[in-house]
């Protein structure tokens, strides 16, 4: 060896204790046994359980005053009450089965979705180690146990976290089925897709969505008759076992839509990619980072399986987004928390994106690490103030009393609160309500637009007797969160009906809670007692 050799060598005792630690550290990481696999997923599920029950007593919201109602009749009911609703029943069916088992109340329910919330840990895990490899499964498992959307609604009694669950695997079964030929994951795929659409209705979208995926992978596969025959079964299975809620769907599209959602706006797409991601510099280093790592694995040769198939989720989850914004500009029904299905392919594709994106992709995920370590507790904490306020008058309520809510979907929260002893009566500004634990949709606004103010109080006054109560549930008119169609006719209602009982002579007000004067206006509702002469 030259003299220039011998300098530019490094000193073998450093090369040595370099391979030492080097061996020492592999020994930690390598090999990947069964074992370490568990304890490593047991670890993470246990971080999300402990970070995802900080608020698990949170009080109900309007929408979980829905569910509890829904999920409280007898299961072979809910089908068909769901008409009057607009969703699909898988939820009910489970929230139903859950409460006839364990009972009603804030943390019973939540712990339903909690589960769901868990349970992506291990399924984001097998489903990116599955597609793309160890590393990006154990990227995928960590960034599934801190998700923030994950989260916010592992504490709320509503679908989202079930959706989320099931396009994790709708994603993986997708992808390993079509992009990289597993036939194996057929069943997966049928199943998976089925109870996503049966869960809610944007899972629609991104089923909808996979055509466009499947329509890339035709054009670059090496066996399209082989691709098409597995499409064909794939698809018209999940079609015919979506067939028996087909009508059902339809008089629900007729009927109910989403009278209170506002068209989106240009950006709402990055705003609810915000909402998911925890924000906006935690959604821009993700999505910036992930697609460095996307870009460096799509650069391998293009008949890679693993490429194809992250190209394939990524049109799958672009074009099922695209499809749910146009759909709103037709018939207003944008609301971030329905991005449920789309949490699948995101977290897939972006554990893909980082596992590929080296020393960059490690920073990044430590800094998902801060950024999403946040148990949300003030959000979910504050959703309402319905109980508290309820609270504040049900001593005063007796036998006979009329409950009458003006924000007309309150009324299965309300009555959800309202004492159990008190024999009350129900009402809102549609009259009085037949059932009390579900709220009706169909041709909402028509009938609202139809049932003035003055005749239909003075209809529930007239059912009074002298001493017995009204009790009027207002909502809190928050600014800027009025200004859809039923929404807009609700804050009209709200003042009007105010007004018409304060002019009523057969009545006399007696309370009105709670009073915030100085206070940020919370979220919820206020209560006028009126008594009659």
């Amino acid at each position: 060896m030259s003299t220039a050799d011998t300098t530019l060598a490094p000193p073998r005792g450093r090369t040595r204790r370099r391979d030492r630690v080097a061996g020492r550290v592999r020994a930690l990481v390598l090999p990947i046994t069964l074992q370490r696999t568990a304890l490593f997923l047991a670890f993470l599920v246990g971080v999300s359980l402990a970070l995802r029950t900080q608020a698990i007593h949170a009080r109900y919201w309007i929408d979980e005053g829905l569910s509890v109602g829904i999920a409280s009749h007898p299961l072979g009911d809910i089908p068909g009450l769901l008409r009057q609703d607009g969703s699909p029943p898988l939820y009910y069916l489970l929230l139903g089965v859950w409460v006839h088992l364990f009972g009603i109340g804030e943390a019973h329910t939540h712990m339903l979705s909690l589960l769901f919330a868990l349970a992506t840990v291990p399924v984001a895990f097998y489903g990116a180690r599955t597609l793309f490899g160890d590393k990006a499964g154990w990227v995928a498992a960590i960034l599934a146990a801190l998700c923030p959307y994950l989260t916010y609604y592992a504490q709320e009694t509503r679908m989202y976290a079930l959706v989320a669950l099931l396009s994790l695997v709708f994603t993986t079964s997708f992808a390993a089925t079509f992009a990289q030929r597993r036939r194996r994951w057929l069943p997966v795929f049928v199943a998976s897709t089925t109870l996503l659409i049966y869960s809610h209705n944007w899972g629609l979208f991104l089923a909808a969505g996979s055509v466009v995926g499947l329509g890339w992978l035709w054009q670059r596969s090496a066996e399209r008759r082989g691709l098409v025959r597995d499409a064909a079964i794939g698809y018209g299975l999940v079609a015919l076992f979506y067939l028996p809620w087909v009508p059902t769907l339809l008089a629900q599209a007729a009927h109910t839509g989403a009278p209170w959602g506002n068209r989106p706006s240009p950006n709402s797409i990055f705003r609810a990619l915000e909402f998911v991601l925890g924000g906006g510099t935690p959604a821009m280093v993700l999505l910036l980072c992930a697609g460095v790592g996307v870009s460096h694995l799509v650069a391998t040769p293009t008949r890679s399986a693993r490429a194809k198939a992250v190209v394939a989720i990524v049109l799958t989850a672009a074009s099922g987004i695209a499809l749910a914004y146009v759909a709103s500009l037709v018939s207003p029904a944008w609301a971030n928390r329905y991005f449920a299905p789309f949490v699948g392919p995101i977290l897939i594709v972006s554990a893909a994106g980082l596992a590929r994106a080296g020393r960059l992709g490690l920073v990044a995920l430590a800094l998902m690490v801060v950024f999403w370590f946040d148990p949300r507790t003030y959000a979910l904490e504050h959703k309402s103030n319905a109980h508290d306020a309820v609270g504040l008058v049900s001593d005063r309520l007796e036998d006979g009393d009329v409950v009458v809510t003006t924000h007309p979907e309150q009324g299965p929260l309300i009555h959800l609160y309202m004492p159990r002893d008190v024999k009350l009566r129900y009402a809102d500004a549609l009259g009085f309500i037949p059932d009390t634990q579900i709220f009706d949709w169909r041709d909402v606004t028509a009938r609202l637009t139809a049932a003035r103010p003055t005749p239909t109080a003075n209809g529930i006054v007239n059912t009074l007797k002298p001493g017995e109560h009204l009790l009027l549930v207002q909502p809190i008119l928050r600014t800027g969160r009025w200004k859809a169609p039923w929404t807009k006719l609700v804050k009209r209602r709200v003042i009007q009906w105010e007004r018409v009982l304060d002019d009523d002579p057969r009545l006399s007000r007696t309370l009105a809670v709670p009073s915030y004067k100085h206070h940020r206006a919370p979220r919820g509702v206020r209560m006028v007692l009126y008594e009659r002469y």
